[in-house]
């Protein structure tokens, strides 16, 4: 078959039968392999769906410029509709996105905007702000918003979700994918269950995202929202193409879990996928040991190519930096407050309360370091060598609320973050912190990962 440009390539993927990570679990276990795309991810699907939709209606003018917000993915596939359509295109990223997804982007004629990934959504600095400024300021401009658009949901419902329907003829039980934008799961999932409400659909988050606790309380918890390692899953924000009310279950997966899982893909199944793809296999398959049954058949999604993550989980000294190789004997954040005596209360200075107090504080504790707090919120941290260096420069500052002289807020981790981990974390004079499982907030210095190493 001769096709007219490349985006008539899209879809249509295969599914292939998992053979060796699936032993021991019943069932028929499948996985829909994206990568076969022209972009090689599934993003490809939404991305010419949105350029469409919005030719037709009018927002999307001959010689325009597309703008967006991405991981990487979804810019690959608008950038290919503007390559056979004559747009050009911005692309705003988060800095924690791997160089690869940079180069690809700039490879096929795009512009990229890196922003930093630990500011709040609604920070003029993040990826999403960025992008939207772009579009207010360049004319003949389109913001897809891929978040938001309802096209994005709409591709998987007219062409993912029937596929899968097709080539299961019609037998498929359950359905598994890694929910960000929540337009792949959302889509997907409602054709599925309109064709037999009985099909079960298992949506992975990752730890420092707010979806499984949303799902499961109705509660947007910011306490939930922390930064993570894992690209392409989980949000720390509600985007309008998530449609929980299709989503069935949601099963968190740490970074370490997915970075293994999708190099154990690469290894034996000869699958060489994603990050997130991993991300999408370890939680279906822990879903699946408890609850399929012999003649039910799994279906998961698995979102892109490997080649975008050479750099990172595909790379022995990155995964060993980061505590993630599967032989690694380090222990964590979650052993260190384990040892931790009972009765342990976190050290705060309140936003409005004086620097003097605060001295007094620390002095009397004998800390360092403390995390400021607002209305129960960490908003910034006071350190003894910055403060000490700002009230010898100007001696009424002691006497000043905190607010005027705290600095950024300490990072949150995950709880089961390794000790190699966080020694990478913990920068020269700040310390971080993390919420135990009731999220009850402790702070980790560099004395304690010295100690832990010591005593392991």
């Amino acid at each position: 078959m001769i096709y007219n440009s490349i985006i008539e390539t899209i879809g249509n993927t295969p599914l292939v039968r998992l053979n060796k990570l699936n032993k021991g679990i019943k069932g028929d276990i499948l996985v829909k392999v994206e990568y076969f795309n022209p972009g090689n991810s599934v993003k490809d699907r939404m991305a010419i769906k949105m350029v469409e939709d919005a030719e037709k209606e009018g927002l999307l003018k001959p010689g325009g410029t597309i703008i967006e917000g991405t991981s990487g993915n979804t810019g690959m596939g608008l950038a290919l509709a503007a390559i056979a359509k004559g747009y050009k295109c911005i692309f705003t990223m988060a800095d924690k996105q791997s160089k690869e997804k940079i180069d690809v982007l700039k490879a096929v004629g795009a512009e990229v905007i890196v922003c930093p990934t630990n500011v709040s959504p609604d920070d003029p600095r993040s990826y999403y702000s960025v992008a939207r400024k772009l579009n207010e300021d360049i004319p003949n401009s389109f913001y897809p918003n891929q978040y938001d658009n309802q096209s994005n949901w709409k591709a998987h419902y007219e062409t993912t979700g029937p596929e899968i329907w097709k080539d299961t003829e019609g037998k498929i039980t359950h359905f598994a994918a890694g929910v960000g934008t929540g337009g792949t799961m959302s889509g997907t999932a409602k054709y599925l269950k309109e064709q037999n409400s009985e099909v079960v659909s298992v949506g992975i988050d990752t730890y420092g995202s707010v979806f499984k606790k949303y799902k499961e309380t109705g509660e947007f918890d910011e306490d939930e929202v922390y930064p993570y390692l894992t690209e392409g899953i989980g949000e720390d924000i509600l985007p309008a193409n998530v449609d929980f009310s299709v989503i069935d279950e949601f099963i968190k997966v740490t970074d370490k879990d997915s970075a293994v899982m999708t190099r154990r893909l690469s290894r034996e199944e000869g699958l060489f996928v994603g990050w997130s793809c991993g991300s999408a296999v370890h939680g279906a398959l822990e879903y699946a040991r408890q609850h399929l049954r012999e003649g039910d058949v799994m279906v998961i999604l698995l979102p892109d190519h490997g080649t975008r993550y050479l750099g990172k989980v595909y790379n022995d000294d990155w995964m060993k930096n980061h505590g993630f190789l599967e032989d690694s004997s380090f222990g964590t954040a979650r052993d260190i407050i384990s040892a931790r005596q009972g009765g342990y209360q976190l050290v705060v200075a309140q936003k409005g309360q004086s620097v003097k107090s605060a001295i007094e504080q620390m002095n009397e504790k004998s800390v360092s370091q403390i995390p400021v707090v607002e209305e129960g919120q960490v908003v910034g941290s006071i350190t003894d060598t910055k403060l000490l260096s700002k009230i010898i420069s100007n001696p009424e500052l002691k006497d000043a609320k905190v607010e005027e002289v705290m600095e950024d807020s300490m990072k949150f981790v995950a709880l089961d973050s390794t000790l190699d981990v966080l020694s990478s974390m913990v920068d020269k004079e700040k310390a971080v912190l993390v919420r135990d499982d009731l999220h009850q907030i402790h702070i980790i210095t560099k004395h304690d990962i010295l100690e832990a190493i010591t005593n392991s």
